[in-house]
């Protein structure tokens, strides 16, 4: 915590403070986006909205999205003028407990700017949508399946800490124990530019709780992350490139959790692409997320496709950032290490809780360097 013994200390930070702020702004372009927001607002106003659902959804939308946003950076710009006006209280009265409070609330401005700095940088074609996350247990037999659920928990909680409602479309369970993975939605604005970083394979090091001799086990599990689709992606899928097969759902060990052929596998066939899903009661419900999972990998595909000619054009031969990401380890030392960013802590139980705040902050700051070297 900043300790307020230093008047021309506390000014200058308020004035970085301000400074950050302000290029935030000017990156957001408030002007336009108050622009933005009467025309949005004018649409949603509009008597036959919603006979188009699609649309009206998409601008009620952005609508709630552009309000947000600039609730936030007005939000900011009158806690740094009142935390001012606080300073100055604390130092003309020499009240002990102004300071303590005003110290608190320079911290939480400073975290606060961090954040909305962070989110300018997600200004990719995809980064505002709403994500969809796989995670495959790898290599690693019965821990890994252990592994890819203790991830699964992970981003679970991340997302509820941040208040973003989570679907779960898939679970396949291990024979023994965990999952062989794991398809959810995560339904938040900037949820794909923020969990993209995310994508990879992740290590864990540890002693293995199924092995009766205690040995060391390593094991991996893969995350992946994708934009979910929207009207405007154009990805039609004809009938007769794709097979729908039907099963019974299933739960932890084989046991039955529905009597009825609900679940859902769905393959395109061009490309080998498969998807299920069984967590909705209704066929066609299982249906219409399995189509919306299958969109959402063949925009990937698509994407990738555009970014390996824009790579060959610029002559990058680099390609991806690598496969694997990052490294836990719980035994014989407890530590997390991001091995892109070199960022790393050792408060494992924090991040295995879904901490992982500071780790996606460095990554996307990390990304953004290496686009612009």
């Amino acid at each position: 915590m900043l300790a307020l013994v230093d008047s021309a200390q506390i000014e200058e930070t308020l004035a970085e403070f301000r400074q950050v702020l302000a290029s935030v702004e000017a990156v957001l372009d408030l002007p336009r986006m108050r622009a933005a927001v009467i025309d949005l607002e004018a649409q949603a106003g509009a008597p036959d909205l919603w006979d188009d659902q699609a649309k009206a959804q998409a601008v009620t939308s952005q609508l709630s999205l552009m309000q947000g946003e600039i609730r936030r950076v007005e939000s900011l710009r009158r806690r740094l003028d009142d935390v001012a006006v606080l300073v100055e209280l604390a130092e003309a009265e020499d009240d002990a407990a102004s300071r303590a409070e005003a110290a608190t609330e320079i911290e939480s401005l400073r975290k606060a700017l961090a954040e909305l700095e962070v989110r300018t940088l997600l200004s990719g074609e995809y980064d505002m949508r709403e994500a969809l996350v796989t995670i495959r247990s790898e290599a690693g037999g019965v821990d890994a399946a252990d592994w890819a659920e203790m991830l699964l928990r992970l981003y679970v909680r991340y997302c509820e800490r941040h208040g973003w409602p989570v679907e779960i479309y898939d679970t396949s369970y291990a024979e023994e124990a965990g999952i062989k993975s794991a398809t959810f939605a995560v339904k938040a604005p900037y949820a794909y530019g923020t969990l993209s970083v995310e994508q990879g394979t992740h290590r864990l090091v540890r002693i293995s709780p199924f092995d009766n001799q205690g040995r060391r086990q390593t094991s991996f599990a893969g995350v992946e992350v994708l934009p979910v689709t929207e009207q405007t992606d154009h990805i039609d899928i004809p009938e007769n490139e794709l097979r729908i097969d039907v099963f019974r759902s299933s739960g932890p060990g084989g046991q039955s959790v529905n009597t009825t052929d609900s679940a859902v596998r769905m393959t395109h066939l061009p490309t080998g692409i498969t998807v299920s899903c069984q967590n909705e009661k209704s066929q066609i419900q299982n249906r219409a997320a399995a189509m919306r999972v299958m969109q959402s990998r063949l925009l990937e595909v698509r994407r990738r496709e555009e970014q390996a000619k824009m790579n060959a054009l610029k002559g990058d031969s680099a390609g991806s950032w690598g496969t694997q990401m990052r490294s836990y380890v719980l035994h014989p030392y407890q530590m997390v290490k991001d091995l892109r960013t070199e960022y790393e802590t050792g408060n494992t139980s924090a991040v295995l809780d879904g901490e992982i705040d500071d780790f996606i902050e460095a990554g996307i700051r990390w990304r953004r360097q290496s686009e612009s070297a």
